[in-house]
């Protein structure tokens, strides 16, 4: 992530729906995303024809983009030791490369498109059934190589090669990696959560971030009376 040279967009992703074997059950998913051909108009509610089958956990306008890194790809398919594809870890667009201290609130301007960063990627059973080991989401917690989910708040037309303008948020704001490691741990921080919860996160996360900071705050306040 030390990389100062403008990153691109690489590829453009879209899943159809495709059934899963995901432990005893089947799932109907998009994960299995295809490279698109340019342009590509992105709405606010993502790429057309991106079948996303887990509305809870997936998708929303604060979910409506994934992003990753072809780098992360590259780091990955050595780890694996095989070679992977765009899209593989279900993004819908892939980078380049991230910037120095991606984090919640960044904008990304790729062509007529602006994007707002809002969460990181929490890994699921259906990336680890992707990837064909059941350890695998402990894997992806410990490199902290987790992408990144965006709102669209400008819709626009993009294409492979178009350059990537970063608009840094508030540096108050957590980075991606700070908020998925948190997300990870066990331990109570209001004053990081409050610090999360001023940024434009996803409502989902939001939600249980605020959750976690109530538990908090219950669990320090003073008994009545005394």
């Amino acid at each position: 992530m030390s990389q100062t040279r403008p990153p691109r967009l690489v590829s453009i992703n879209a899943g159809q729906a495709k059934d899963l074997e995901v432990g005893v059950r089947t799932a109907r998913t998009g994960h299995f995303k295809q490279s698109l051909a340019g342009p590509v108009m992105i709405a606010q509610a993502g790429v057309p024809g991106d079948f996303i089958g887990d509305l809870k956990h997936h998708g929303g306008p604060d979910q409506a983009v994934y992003l990753y890194s072809q780098e992360d790809i590259d780091w990955w398919s050595e780890t694996l030791q095989r070679p992977l594809a765009a899209g593989f870890f279900g993004e819908n667009l892939t980078l380049s490369h991230w910037w120095p201290a991606l984090r919640i609130g960044d904008r990304l301007r790729i062509g007529e498109l602006l994007l707002e960063v809002t969460a990181p990627r929490i890994p699921c059973s259906t990336l680890a059934v992707r990837v064909g080991d059941s350890r695998f989401a402990k894997a992806f917690v410990r490199a902290e190589r987790c992408g990144a989910y965006a709102r669209v708040l400008t819709p626009g037309e993009v294409r492979p090669g178009d350059e990537v303008t970063v608009l840094a948020g508030d540096a108050v704001f957590p980075t991606i990696n700070e908020v998925f490691r948190y997300c990870h741990s066990k331990g109570a921080n209001p004053t990081f959560l409050r610090q999360l919860l001023a940024a434009p996160l996803a409502e989902k996360m939001r939600a249980e971030m605020q959750a976690r900071l109530t538990k908090a705050e219950q669990q320090t306040s003073p008994l009545p009376g005394f």
